[in-house]
Order: structure tokens, then C-alpha cells, then sequence
């Protein structure tokens, strides 16, 4: 979705938009019963090798791309599989990061391919045969819970952890459009074999309650952890991503100097205008230039020289027990 994700869907009393809420309610309907029936009459196709899926429970940023990119580094012989979301081509095809871009492939494709071999198709039956077919071992396919169409080994949830502020993950339970969910809470939870619950690095201890909601199923809890200091200096951080607030409070909780911090919607395509501006906000502060990886395979080839891309990792808790889930695939 190329949206800033609206923080209303966040909250459960008291929501500031709640004859938006009430307008959206009967879309929603229509959407979860949509989901459901393509689930419901779906055949999934086995490819010929185990499937690991880590999909969300809600729209917009959760960390499920950082949880896919780990799950590769500690699975030698894994392939990963992409939809290619915002990529013009349809595939099935192996992403290069020495010849393809984002506008080719999707931003988050570009980004995995460069630690790991990476396809993206809008078939995902088709994607994950030819990953097959050429070698891989394993599968961990980038999204796709509501996706039907594949045999799922191994189904992982990731669920963002922030509940500060009045913030909850879940909303108040409502489906998009009238909240973040992709399909009724109960419904998604039961096809899924865990949940990883992502936490801010300065969260000590997730919320009990959002625990509970989870019920039965496993949580392992991570966080999204800087794989590298920020640059040093004054900078103008930017970021197009569902939840660009949360790339500014973590650049300062690391220490960054943020002069000043410019939000996109999701997927932005930097245009000529995007950039004039962050070039005149870093004249403004004397300042250099910070942005996510995600942002940072998105500008052209011509700007990346001007901008620092800050690597995050998705950190586990308990590495034993996510060691145990892999271990069948490794």
C-alpha cells in the first residue's frame, strides 16, 4: 500500500476518526468475506520443497522483511520468494542487485538480493518452482498468509510490539479499511504456527495483554536492532515506509544527531522533486543524508553516493526456540 498507515487504526478507545471508522465498517465486511472464500476454495500447490511463509496479520510495517532476511542468513540452500510488490516485472525471476531496480523488482526484493538468492513472482506457485528448479532447499516466501496458493510448511505471523502511547497493534479489531487487519484476528491466528512479536529496542518486556490475545499460539519475541552505528554528524533522516515515525525514533535512540526528518508514504518513488527537497533540507543543516536500506535501493544509482543506508537487523530473544522451528529446514 503506497500509504503512511493512519495512527486512528492504532487505537482502540477513543479513536479521533470515528465517522471514518463507522463510513469504512461495511468495506471491511466485504473485504474479510473476500478473503475468506479465496482461502476456503484454494488448492495449495505443493513445489517440491518445504515453505516457510512469514506473513502479517495487519497492513502496513510490522519488520516481516528483516524476520525473512534472518531466517535466510541461518538457512543455508533457502531461497526467497517475493510477490515484487511496486516492481514492473511479473516473473518468475531471480533478482540481481548488480543489474535490476526497484522499479523493476520492488524495493524489499532488491534489498534481500543482496545477501541471499531472491525471487519475485506474482504466480507464487510459479516462483517458488523455479526457485526449486534452481536449487533451493527451502522457500521463506516474503508475505503471503492470505496468499492460498502454495503449501505452507512452517506459517509465521510477525506483529508489531509497540503499545505505548495509546498505540495498539491489532486496532480495535477491525478489517481494512476500517482498521489494520487483514482478515479478522481469530481467523489469521488460526492458520499460523507462531507469532513473532517485534519489539522497539527500547521496549524492555512486551505488553502482557497483547500476549494473551495471541492465546495458545507460540510468541518469540524480537526487535529490530541497528546493524551498524548512524553516521556521525548532523543528519536529515527520510524514510517511505508504512510507519516513518518509527525510522526517526529509532535513529535517535541510536545516538543519531537528526536535524531534521522527512516522512514518505510506503514504496515512495523518489521523483526529482523528493530530492531537490532533501537535498535543500541538508543544506539547510549542514547536513548529511540517512535512510533505510529499503528507501536507499529506491533512489537513483546517481544519488546513492549522497545518502548513508542504515542497516537493521531483526534480533531474537530466544534463539534456542527459533532454532527449533528452523531446524527441519536446515
Amino acid at each position: 500500500m503506497k500509504l503512511s498507515t493512519p495512527r486512528w487504526w492504532y487505537v482502540r478507545e477513543g479513536a479521533p476518526a470515528p465517522v471514518t471508522r463507522a463510513l469504512l465498517t461495511p468495506i471491511s465486511w466485504i473485504w474479510a468475506a473476500i478473503t475468506a472464500r479465496r482461502i476456503a476454495k484454494a488448492q495449495p500447490v505443493d513445489p517440491g520443497a518445504p515453505v516457510i511463509c512469514v506473513g502479517n496479520l495487519t497492513v502496513g510495517g510490522a519488520g516481516k522483511t528483516p524476520v525473512v532476511r534472518e531466517l535466510l542468513r541461518r538457512m543455508p540452500g533457502a531461497h526467497g520468494l517475493s510477490r515484487g510488490y511496486g516492481g514492473s516485472q511479473a516473473g518468475p525471476l531471480r533478482v540481481d542487485p548488480n543489474r535490476h531496480t526497484a522499479a523493476a523488482v520492488g524495493d524489499e526484493p532488491l534489498m534481500m538480493a543482496r545477501d541471499a538468492p531472491i525471487w519475485i513472482a506474482r504466480d507464487r506457485v510459479a516462483g517458488a518452482r523455479a526457485a526449486v528448479a534452481a536449487g533451493a532447499k527451502a522457500v521463506v516466501m516474503d508475505d503471503g498468509h492470505q496468499n492460498p496458493s502454495l503449501k505452507k510448511t512452517l506459517s509465521l505471523v510477525v506483529v508489531d510490539g509497540e503499545t505505548r502511547d495509546g498505540v495498539w497493534p491489532l486496532g480495535d479489531g477491525a478489517v481494512f479499511p476500517a482498521g489494520p487487519l487483514r482478515e479478522p484476528l481469530t481467523v489469521g491466528l488460526a492458520r499460523a504456527d507462531a507469532v513473532i512479536l517485534m519489539l522497539p529496542a527500547d521496549l524492555a518486556t512486551p505488553d502482557p495483554e497483547l500476549i494473551r490475545a495471541f492465546g495458545d499460539k507460540p510468541v518469540l519475541v524480537a526487535r529490530l536492532l541497528p546493524a551498524a552505528p548512524p553516521p556521525p554528524g548532523p543528519q536529515v533522516g527520510f524514510a517511505g515506509i508504512a510507519m516513518p515515525w518509527k525510522v526517526e525514533r529509532a535513529l535517535k535512540a541510536a545516538g543519531c544527531e537528526l536535524a531534521d526528518f522527512l516522512p514518505f508514504p510506503d514504496h515512495f518513488a523518489y521523483d526529482a522533486a523528493a530530492l531537490r527537497l532533501l537535498e535543500q533540507r541538508a543544506q539547510v543543516f549542514d547536513a548529511g543524508l540517512v535512510t533505510t536500506e529499503k528507501d536507499w535501493v529506491r533512489l537513483p544509482p546517481a544519488w546513492r553516493d549522497k545518502a548513508h543506508a542504515w542497516p537493521v537487523r531483526a534480533v531474537f530473544e530466544d534463539e534456542a526456540a527459533l532454532e527449533r522451528l528452523l531446524a527441519p529446514f536446515i
